[in-house]
């Protein structure tokens, strides 16, 4: 079985090359932010706990702190939730495009295919089996021939 060779890429002008090199640094961009942006929360998170855990710490100052804790936490739900209605709108946009837009192509594919399947079926009784036949009483009086010595090989 023969690989099949990879289809060129066609040449990218200079406009493209320099947009996909934006393109590909901006994600670059985001990425870093991204991960100097855990990083900090990360930081930020093991130095609340190490001055919680201090002794000199009062009772008040940890209240407080678990007061904006839990409005964080509810800001965060909040987020969340949006966040979820919109996957789910998003889903819903997905099934409308699978049920109107897909299965009708589907249908005419299949409804295609079976229209070539009939005619492949029709050429193969009406043109392919007459002209096979004919070939081997061809091929058949031909042999008679030179078995008689009329023709000769």
């Amino acid at each position: 079985m023969a690989i099949p060779e990879p289809t060129p890429q066609p040449e990218l002008t200079p406009e493209q090359l320099a947009a996909q090199q934006e393109a590909e640094r901006k994600q670059r961009a985001v990425v870093t932010w991204s991960i100097v942006g855990i990083v900090l929360i990360l930081a930020l998170l093991v130095t609340a706990i190490v001055f919680l855990l201090r002794p000199q710490t009062s009772g008040e100052f940890v209240g407080k702190l678990r007061d904006v804790f839990i409005i964080v936490m509810a800001l965060e739900s909040l987020l969340i939730g949006a966040a979820l209605i919109v996957l789910i709108v998003q889903v819903a946009s997905l099934v409308n495009l699978l049920q109107n837009e897909v299965r009708p192509i589907l249908a005419a594919t299949t409804e295609t295919v079976n229209n070539l399947r009939g005619t492949a079926e029709f050429l193969g009784e009406n043109v392919i089996e007459p002209v096979v036949k004919l070939n081997s009483y061809l091929a058949g009086l031909q042999r008679m021939i030179e078995l008689m010595g009329i023709k000769r090989k």
